[in-house]
């Protein structure tokens, strides 16, 4: 797939993401492309679960449950990787580090393999092989029971593997981010394993691409202002940006 593709279809997501329903003819008037560049486009995005068409308008699949994981991966990937890259320069080596689930956390610590004497704690087992030849890393993962659709492990057992530990950064993911500046969530469960790997880190990395702006979603985690460091593509309102600088959130924008 050319690159240019791949950045059109990352828009549309986003587009859908925050308008709900679009037709074709309005994703071709908002991206400046033929509808029948569009129509392929949706086509294929359908193909691959991410978005479903009727009767010539197209929204996002599943908006009472998160996407499987490998159509997930494929979203704003580049955006992912310099999210990635900024994380990275962040986290000195030898760093104790907390890293929650889902495709950017896994693509942060990807990044995060060439740094020397990690210590990981983790409930994703995505994000543990991606650090599979960090040298001297030392990996603790969560227990309990796997869920095998995302590979990662929620509940009451990752709830109190996060409570017992300390880390010097907790790197983080959310469903998707309110109008409101609230950090939405898709059920209760990730949203209290999320909060939970949130307070155990001295410092907290939110990682969140441009596709989750203005995502509301059924449970609230907090407010986005609350974590101490955002990383991601998006631009806020200015309420938003407002908000975080009155409680010292740092936002880098990448």
């Amino acid at each position: 797939m050319q690159r240019g593709v791949t950045q059109r279809r990352d828009e549309i997501i986003a587009l859908l993401s925050k308008s709900g329903i679009l037709s074709a003819a309005e994703l071709s008037a908002e991206l400046v492309v033929s509808v029948q560049t569009i129509r392929a486009d949706l086509r294929d995005l359908d193909e691959a679960g991410l978005v479903q068409r009727r009767h010539g308008n197209a929204r996002l699949r599943q908006q009472s449950e998160n996407i499987g994981y490998l159509p997930r991966e494929g979203i704003a990937r580049q955006e992912k990787q310099h999210i990635a890259l900024a994380v990275k320069n962040l986290i000195p080596d030898g760093a104790r580090l907390a890293l929650g689930t889902g495709t950017t956390v896994e693509t942060c610590a990807r990044f995060l393999a060439s740094h020397k004497d990690l210590v990981v704690v983790s409930n994703s087992i995505h994000a543990v092989c991606a650090l599979q030849h960090a040298p001297g890393v030392r990996v603790e993962l969560a227990g309990g029971i796997v869920r095998m659709r995302d590979l990662d492990i929620i509940g009451t057992p990752a709830l109190k593997f996060f409570a017992k530990d300390q880390a010097d950064y907790a790197i983080f993911s959310c469903g998707g981010l309110s109008e409101e500046g609230g950090l939405m969530d898709y059920n209760a469960d990730e949203m209290s394993a999320r909060k939970a790997i949130a307070r155990c880190g001295k410092k907290s990395i939110l990682v969140m691409d441009s596709t989750k702006n203005g995502l509301d979603l059924a449970f609230q985690m907090e407010h986005v202002w609350d974590v101490d460091v955002i990383v991601t593509g998006a631009r806020f309102s200015a309420s938003i940006a407002e908000s975080c600088s009155r409680h010292g959130c740092q936002i880098i924008q990448v």
